[in-house]
């Protein structure tokens, strides 16, 4: 499958979170292609656990948002990504499939994003408020019953801290696209990330500086 370029678009889900990427490759030979991607992505504590209050103080059936308890930020990530993809199995026809091992790293642009709750406020027009995990307001964060709905992605955009960090990953790539110049596949790997502290993502446990993870893509795009 000879070509000199290609333009991939993929969702990948991690054990620890999920991610979206553009890939851009350029044929360096046969067999080796040099890969150029960009991806954002959302890292999850493996004791997250979506909570919802069905019920308000009158006793009423309430809907809102779910809340994560003890949550104390959202992470996102951006990362700029270069590697190589390198073929070790050709497609014998157009129903074969092709498989690549692909090796790459970079940087990565970790952003801790403060997580919101509601809360009851007799001062409020609506009777509630949005706070995020602080000293003055620990027990009002931090007592279940208390709580009443997530906020969504309202809040924390313009409170954004900055984590720095690099990350690496080894995968296969099985490319089963139809005709050579469509890439259809799926990619499984192991990636490996590190950042200049720990990143503080939940309250009361354990939050970690580096992060492993395996990991499935699915990847769509074309040749030229």
């Amino acid at each position: 499958m000879v070509f000199n370029k290609q333009n991939v678009f993929g969702l990948r889900l991690n054990t620890d979170g999920w991610g979206l990427f553009f890939e851009k490759g350029y044929l360096k030979t046969v067999k080796t292609t040099t890969l150029f991607s960009l991806e954002i992505a959302e890292k999850k504590h493996p004791k997250e656990k979506k909570l919802n209050n069905l019920l308000n103080s009158n006793g009423f059936l309430q809907l809102g948002s779910p809340y994560v308890y003890g949550k104390k930020n959202s992470f996102y990530q951006l990362k700029p990504t270069f590697g190589q993809q390198r073929m070790i199995g050709g497609k014998t026809n157009k129903n074969g499939v092709a498989v690549y091992a692909v090796y790459a790293g970079g940087i990565s642009v970790g952003l801790e994003r403060p997580y919101y709750v509601q809360v009851p406020d007799n001062n409020s027009s609506n009777g509630t408020k949005a706070i995020k995990y602080s000293a003055a307001d620990s027990s009002d964060f931090l007592t279940p019953g208390n709580i009443v709905m997530g906020t969504g992605l309202r809040y924390g955009w313009n409170q954004l801290k900055i984590v720095p960090g690099a990350h690496a990953k080894l995968a296969l790539r099985f490319d089963y696209g139809r005709f050579n110049e469509m890439v259809s596949g799926i990619e499984v790997g192991v990636n490996v990330e590190a950042y200049s502290r720990k990143v503080d993502i939940m309250l009361l446990n354990k939050n970690k500086q580096v992060f492993t993870n395996a990991y499935i893509a699915l990847l769509f795009g074309k040749r030229k």
